[in-house]
């Protein structure tokens, strides 16, 4: 039966080697880093794309303003009920009137199922454009967690890798002090005894 001995790269022993030790070190700044550093990093950076994406909402909401529009004309293609739910708006004519700006007819992004003279809502920008409704507080918060993510599990990835590199290089170092030790073992060792 196999056991394991715990912390042997720790404590004096004949058979530990200068990379025992340093690879027991890097195990040790590595359970550091992913278990505390990381997390830390993708909060720092979760932290700094919520301030970002927050910002830029408050300026597409302060560009942009909602109309109650009426579409005139017919959609592009009848669509059924059942269709409605799954497509995608597109773009119709409408008309809307703004106060101290009268009447006023364009383009803009309608549901999918609307018909000649339903009430729209529609989101123009400060050309009067047809534009996307500026995004809720829900997708600022989806943002925020998967930069976090990202950022966290970079970090990790980048800190995993260093470990295999100095792992590697560990072995390397380990085989070259066991080969040394074998030249001036060995020859004790092949010697005919008498």
């Amino acid at each position: 039966m196999r056991t394991r001995v715990r912390g042997w790269r720790w404590r004096r022993n004949p058979l530990r080697r200068r990379s025992d030790v340093v690879e027991a070190w890097v195990v040790l700044v590595v359970a550091v880093l992913v278990g505390l550093v990381a997390p830390l990093v993708g909060v720092a950076a979760g932290l700094h794309a919520h301030g970002e994406a927050r910002a830029l909402v408050a300026a597409q909401r302060a560009e942009r303003h909602q109309v109650r529009a009426t579409m005139i004309g017919d959609p592009p293609r009848r669509t059924t009920v059942s269709e409605a739910g799954r497509r995608q708006p597109y773009i119709a004519r409408i008309r809307w009137s703004e106060p101290g700006k009268g009447a006023r007819t364009g383009w803009g992004r309608v549901p999918a199922g609307t018909r000649a003279g339903d009430a729209v809502a529609v989101w123009l920008d400060s050309r009067e454009r047809a534009v996307e409704p500026p995004p809720g507080e829900g997708a600022v918060w989806q943002h925020t967690v998967i930069i976090g993510l990202c950022a966290a599990g970079g970090a990790a990835g980048v800190v995993l890798l260093g470990q295999a590199v100095a792992r590697r290089i560990a072995l390397r170092h380990r085989l070259a002090e066991w080969e040394r030790e074998w030249a001036r073992t060995g020859p004790r060792w092949n010697q005919p005894r008498t």
